[in-house]
């Protein structure tokens, strides 16, 4: 997990940077924290933009605006990695896609890419990462951008206005939203994990799963199967 420290100088570094620079500031941090890579958490970004928003440096409309564009842009690059990169993972390795599991994740993306993308950007930490996937599918480029675009303006406004709320005592809401970010790690790698699993055949489809035979220890000699 991330320390006190770490966070304190995460928190430090972008008030410090949007009280300087403003709403451009305000785009650049979220398309760093849309493209995920160094991780930047909107749970602080966005209520500072709000404190801002209170204190009268700029107008709500315009944060939302500044806001929501940045995601859109980082968005973009992360789903231009993952479109571009898609020959580096496939073939065979640990992190290596099955040409069929990439099929059967491109069929996923064309059928409910448009709910899967609005859904995602609800969610800390999947709403930052969603994008690769969704490249690499080489989900239609304009509807990604659309159902991003509407998926993180419900997320972006509340933040913003949680911000705008709390005044000068933003930063009392950074704790709950840490620990929602905690859970949605918890899930993430959870999920991570089953689906590598399900790649190598080392478990069985479906809730709860089990081990395919090929993975359970071998049996004494004599022992009938259950």
């Amino acid at each position: 997990m991330v320390s006190i420290p770490i966070i304190e100088t995460v928190v430090n570094l972008i008030t410090t940077v949007m009280t300087t620079v403003g709403l451009p500031a305000l785009v650049a941090l979220m398309i760093v924290e849309s493209f995920g890579i160094p991780p930047l958490p909107s749970e602080i970004i966005l209520p500072f933009a709000g404190f801002l928003v209170w204190s009268g440096q700029y107008s709500f409309g315009a944060a939302v605006v500044a806001a929501v564009l940045g995601g859109v842009i980082g968005s973009y690059l992360a789903y231009a990695v993952g479109r571009y990169g898609r020959h580096l993972v496939v073939g065979t390795g640990a992190l290596k896609l099955d040409p069929k599991h990439l099929a059967s994740m491109d069929r996923w993306f064309a059928q409910k890419g448009e709910g899967t993308v609005l859904v995602a950007r609800l969610i800390p930490i999947i709403r930052s990462y969603i994008s690769y996937p969704a490249g690499t599918a080489r989900m239609e480029p304009v509807r990604f951008g659309a159902y991003t675009a509407v998926g993180a303006t419900p997320f972006t406004v509340a933040l913003i206005y949680a911000g705008v709320l709390l005044g000068k005592n933003w930063s009392n809401i950074l704790p709950y939203f840490r620990i929602l970010d905690y859970f949605a790690a918890v899930i993430v790698v959870g999920g991570l994990l089953y689906v590598a699993l399900r790649w190598r055949g080392t478990i069985t489809k479906g809730f709860p799963p089990r081990l395919t035979r090929s993975s359970e220890p071998p049996r004494p000699a004599g022992d009938a199967p259950p």
